[in-house]
């Protein structure tokens, strides 16, 4: 209990990333015919991690004193605050397959409490004085992916005006956001270390974007499906520039942040085959689930690796 306490709040990117791999393989299952019972394992993995880094951060907010504000006022730390309410919406779409109506109820709870905190939270940051170093790509997780995520979430339980709505809540704060996430990688030089795989999140954005455009639009893609997969396609160049990079980088719990951005980049693309209909599609939508799959196994292993006690 003392470690979940005391765990840092960019620790909810691991059970965000395993639930972004229960919606690969959600969508497999869809499509494909992929056993259901993968996503259902994944979203029990995930919920597993969630609610016991969800009852340490509460337990911590709780006891400490001053605990909550200094997180919410921390340059690092802040827009990782928004993932434990996130994470609530894609387990309850994963509940949504089996059971509709708790499972509406319980999105529409986290869903309001994301939209509502990413408002909060986009209020301190008016007001307070970021430190134009630390800032990094994790900010646009408050609002541009709980927008998206709300908005392809309401798309799934019926709710497509609401899906609009969060959907012109995430495309404005992504505008707004993106601005100043370029000015700050482009000139004020390279993030400190522990904050260079935050750069990965920069590929999510578009691909939320685009899966929920196509849950709120329809499968057909139009000019606006296509210029949302442009742009992701420019960010999955600039990811595999980055990959010398991210290979020098020594191995912390940061590296989670991988895997929700390339695991959305998987999903987006196996959209993209179920609506165009490609020769063999079926295969190359398993190439790409398997490859997000062992991207989650590799970075687990070796997080269970520094798990280990140090020998003596």
């Amino acid at each position: 209990m003392e470690r979940l306490v005391a765990a840092k709040p960019n620790l909810f990117a691991i059970p965000f990333g395993i639930a972004g791999l229960a919606i690969v393989w959600r969508l497999m299952a869809g499509v494909y015919g992929a056993p259901l019972a993968v996503t259902d394992a994944l979203s029990l993995i995930a919920a597993a991690i969630w609610l016991p880094l969800g009852a340490g951060a509460l337990w911590r907010w709780a006891t400490v004193r001053g605990s909550l504000a200094a997180e919410i006022g921390d340059p690092v730390y802040s827009p990782f605050l928004s993932l434990p309410a996130i994470i609530g919406m894609m387990l309850a779409v994963g509940l949504g397959l089996h059971g509709t109506d708790p499972a509406k109820g319980i999105f529409i709870f986290f869903f309001v409490l994301t939209i509502g905190f990413g408002g909060w939270l986009t209020g301190e940051w008016v007001l307070g004085e970021i430190d134009e170093r630390r800032f990094h790509p994790g900010y646009y997780l408050p609002t541009c992916a709980g927008g998206f995520i709300g908005a392809e979430g309401c798309g799934l339980f019926g709710m497509p005006s609401l899906g609009w709505i969060a959907f012109g809540l995430g495309a404005i704060g992504w505008l707004i956001l993106a601005s100043q996430v370029s000015g700050r990688l482009f000139f004020i030089g390279r993030l400190p270390e522990e904050l260079v795989p935050t750069m990965a999140i920069e590929l999510a954005t578009p691909c939320v974007a685009g899966a929920a455009w196509f849950q709120l639009a329809g499968e057909v893609p139009d000019p606006v499906a296509y210029m949302l997969a442009g742009y992701a396609a420019l960010m999955l160049l600039v990811q595999l520039r980055l990959l010398p990079i991210y290979a020098r980088l020594r191995f912390t719990p940061g590296f989670w942040s991988f895997i929700f951005s390339w695991c959305a980049a998987a999903a987006l693309g196996i959209r993209w085959l179920e609506a165009t209909e490609p020769p063999a599609a079926s295969t190359y939508a398993a190439l790409v689930a398997g490859a997000a799959s062992l991207l989650v196994a590799a970075i687990a292993a070796r997080s269970l690796l520094e798990l280990r006690p140090a020998r003596r």
